[in-house]
Formats: C-alpha cells, sequence, structure tokens
C-alpha cells in the first residue's frame, strides 16, 4: 500500500455525470490486482473517497467516478496537471486462479470499471470471459466499447431497453449456473448470487478509512463480520450471508 501525491494526465467525461481520470505513479510500474481500489484525499474534505481501479497500464492507474457529493464534484473538476492524493491498492481483489475456463464476467453500474481490469487478466491468462454489462439505460453506458476491443464475449443490459436487452443482468444468462465474478449494487448481486454455481462478489460500502481500522464497513458473513475494505470488497460466494 502506497499513499502518494501523483499527477492527474487525464480527466474526462465518459458520459453524463461519469469520468475517468488518468494518474501516475513517480515510482513507475503500479502493481494491483483486479478488484482492488484506492483511497483518494482531496483538499478541504476530511474524509477519503473509495475508487476503484478501472485499469492499469504501466506507471498509469484509471479511475472511473461518478459525481454524487462535493467531493467528487471536485474532482470532476480537476485538470491534467494538477495533482491528487492516492492511497493504494486496497482490499482483497479477485482471485483468478479459481475461475474455470469460461467465467461469467458480471457487472452493473459503476460496478463495470473494476470488471475491465478482471477481464484483461482473464484473458491474459487464456480464459474466455463471457461478460454482461448491466444500465439503466442507454444514455448512462460507457466502457462496453472497451470490452469488446478486448475480444470478450460482450452483452448489454438496460432496465428501459433502450440498448441490448431490456432488462437486468441476469436476464442475459444462460441456463445453466456459471462460474461468476461480479460487482455492483447488492440488488444486483444478490440476484446473480441466486442463479450461479460458484464465483466471487465485490461489495461497496461506505467506508471511513480504507484499510480496516475504523470497522466502519464491517459486514456479516457466515463466519463472523468481515470489513469491506480489509478482507473484502471481494468475498467467496460460499462465504456470504444474505
Amino acid at each position: 500500500m502506497n499513499d502518494s501525491i501523483l499527477g492527474i494526465s487525464r480527466n474526462e467525461e465518459l458520459c453524463a455525470g461519469i469520468y475517468e481520470m488518468t494518474v501516475s505513479s513517480p515510482d513507475g510500474e503500479f502493481s494491483a490486482a483486479p478488484g482492488q481500489f484506492a483511497e483518494i484525499r482531496l483538499r478541504d474534505y476530511f474524509l477519503r473517497r473509495p475508487i476503484s481501479i478501472a485499469d492499469v497500464c504501466g506507471e498509469k492507474i484509471i479511475f472511473v467516478y461518478k459525481v454524487v457529493g462535493g467531493g467528487t464534484d471536485a474532482m470532476s473538476k480537476m485538470k491534467a496537471g494538477d495533482s491528487i492524493g492516492v492511497m493504494a491498492p486496497l482490499g482483497n481483489g479477485y482471485d483468478i486462479a479459481k475461475a474455470d475456463d469460461r467465467p461469467y464476467v458480471i457487472g452493473g453500474g459503476l460496478g463495470v470499471p473494476p470488471m475491465y481490469y478482471l477481464t484483461e487478466k482473464l484473458i491474459e491468462s487464456g480464459r474466455r470471459p463471457v461478460v454482461i454489462l448491466g444500465y439503466n439505460t442507454s444514455s448512462e453506458m460507457f466502457y462496453s466499447d472497451k470490452f469488446e476491443k478486448l475480444g470478450a464475449d460482450v452483452s448489454i443490459t438496460t432496465a428501459d431497453g433502450s440498448c441490448g436487452l431490456k432488462g437486468f443482468v441476469t436476464d442475459a444468462f444462460p441456463p445453466e449456473r456459471p462460474y461468476v465474478f461480479a460487482c455492483g449494487p447488492e440488488p444486483m448481486l444478490k440476484a446473480v448470487y441466486d442463479i450461479s454455481s460458484a464465483g466471487q462478489f465485490s461489495f461497496e460500502a461506505r467506508m471511513g478509512c480504507g484499510f480496516g481500522a475504523c470497522m466502519g464497513c464491517s459486514r456479516k458473513m457466515k463466519d463472523g463480520y468481515k470489513r469491506i475494505c480489509k478482507e473484502g470488497p471481494v468475498f467467496d460466494r460460499e462465504d456470504i450471508l444474505w
């Protein structure tokens, strides 16, 4: 885990209220597992903002975030050449070694970005992932073209039917119960859990510290309470208690 001031090389809006920010590590090549995240420190804001890692390219780290309050609004106004505090990588990511040859990669809303980095790594490992991306409407879509450029088998669902299959990510599932990697809002995770046989699920939570000290993001699992930021955010299906 490193806590550094990193320079911003790019910060652009992908679609309404969704931004992509690229920062560069001064120490050279950066390493993180898919599913890990960063805590972003902003001037004039006491608490850091947890942001998932969407991709790593050498020394460059890419974040995708949504403007939902004052902190992320301040992030959206930052320009190339500005600097930002980044503590990363944090948490436990996805374990690719547990997957079969053709896992299903499921991302919903802001759960989409970390699945891009995961899909890259799955393909690099020789696996053939099936990707299902869920959005509310076509105007909120982002990154679908990037997944397709990786060569993944990609399906799109929108709640209003404005693009792809009308419905939710579970409507694009096959009859069999596949191994899944999932990230998105909790109702989506529960629905995917119910129709999968095994897999790994990434949870979201409000985090005070991001590294397990404050216990504010604890969640009850089958073998007791676990911290989303420390033991998670990724948990095996068999460990999850709904």
